[in-house]
């Protein structure tokens, strides 16, 4: 049985083969399980868990104009930040920002983490 986290984000992707070719082969995530005839899969990488499923008229709340997910930030924590890098850079996927130390403030304690 899958442990499920209490919050999976579902994206609507235009090509579930694709998507699942950059988030397996690149990412180095991992399929917990699929349904092709809906063109979904759950996918995850160390603690985290992501839903991808081809754009349909299902959850379909507004006009979609590729590409998809502008104004949202996810944070994947993963265990090998410097070799995930290395692969989307092999692959030469864009990078917004380089790897990079940085310190956050929650109530009175700083928390460090990198990320790119």
């Amino acid at each position: 049985m899958i442990k499920r986290q209490a919050c999976v984000p579902e994206l609507s992707v235009s090509d579930i083969n694709q998507s699942l070719s950059f988030y397996l082969d690149i990412l180095s995530f991992k399929v917990d399980y699929q349904r092709p005839e809906d063109k979904f899969a759950m996918i995850s990488i160390d603690d985290c868990q992501l839903m991808l499923e081809e754009t349909n008229e299902y959850w379909k709340t507004g006009e979609l104009v590729y590409p998809f997910g502008r104004g949202i930030n996810f944070q994947i924590q993963v265990r090998e930040i410097d070799e995930l890098h290395q692969r989307i850079k092999k692959h030469q996927y864009p990078i917004k920002m380089e790897i990079q130390e940085n310190w956050y403030r929650a109530d009175s304690v700083l928390i460090g983490q990198k990320e790119f």
